[in-house]
């Protein structure tokens, strides 16, 4: 069994500390490439760290402790993308669609089948957002708010409006090229 592993069954607290420190922060930004949520990401985090304290004597681990991590971190992130709900009563996507799908294929998807999957895609990626972003995606595209009216609806400035619709547009973006390369590679 891994010394550090070992300790901590023992209840080093020491020991689990320093481990902790060690890698939260890593895994922390490694959890929030896959979700683009820093407070989703944290907790997905600690959740592993209190289960290492909680079945450290039972794991058996035959990689290095820190790979172990890192493969923890990343299917917990894939259970929690799974796990969100996709509701479009707000039909908050039909405005670009076509547009995104665009962008992403260099052309016109191929099928109605394409487009489903990138909407639906889209859809998880605005759910997965955190709360404020999607309520300024919700604001600016559904309701057609101007940067004022969303500003003085969520009580934040002009400029947290604007900065929170580059990073909702920047993190919608990256995700759906990760999605449509996955797309892809699967295709062959």
């Amino acid at each position: 069994m891994n010394l550090i592993l070992e300790e901590i069954s023992k209840k080093n607290k020491k020991v689990f500390k320093n481990f902790f420190d060690k890698h939260y922060e890593e895994l922390v930004v490694y959890a929030n490439g896959y979700l683009f949520d820093k407070d989703s990401s944290e907790d997905i985090v600690q959740e592993i760290f209190i289960y290492i304290w909680e079945h450290a004597s039972k794991l058996n681990i035959e990689t290095s402790l820190r790979g172990y991590l890192y493969v923890m971190v990343r299917n917990r992130c894939f259970n929690y993308l799974k796990s969100i709900k996709i509701t479009d009563n707000l039909e908050l996507l039909d405005f670009n669609v076509n547009l995104i799908t665009e962008y992403v294929f260099n052309s016109n998807p191929t099928s109605e089948e394409d487009k489903t999957i990138v909407y639906h895609q889209i859809l998880k990626i605005i759910e997965s957002l955190p709360e404020k972003m999607q309520q300024v995606v919700k604001f600016k595209f559904l309701h057609n708010y101007k940067y004022s009216e969303i500003a003085e609806e969520l009580d934040i400035s002009v400029n947290t409006v604007k900065t929170q619709l580059k990073r909702a547009k920047n993190k919608i973006t990256e995700m759906i090229i990760i999605l449509i390369l996955l797309f892809q590679v699967n295709q062959y």
